[in-house]
């Protein structure tokens, strides 16, 4: 079974995280879906197809921890330049 673009994303950029008080959402998880993209030259998809994607992907409640990844480390000095 080929994995979905999404698949893919979540396994290369997120872990879950049962315990954790602070996870990815909103904004947060799209924008790293996004710099994900741009990192792995993938054509990011609407903003609602991402989430229905989501949808089916997460339970509600789930934690989501970003990796130590490129696409971290690009959404991070994109969405805060003044760290660079």
């Amino acid at each position: 079974m080929a994995h979905s673009q999404f698949d893919q994303f979540l396994q290369e950029a997120t872990y879950r995280d049962h315990e954790a008080g602070i996870s990815l959402h909103g904004d947060s998880l799209y924008g790293l879906y996004t710099s994900w993209c741009c990192v792995s030259r993938q054509k990011p998809q609407p903003e609602h197809v991402f989430w229905a994607a989501m949808a089916q992907r997460l339970s509600p409640g789930e934690g989501l921890r970003m990796k130590k990844c490129p696409a971290a480390a690009d959404y991070i000095l994109t969405s805060y330049p003044a760290m660079v």
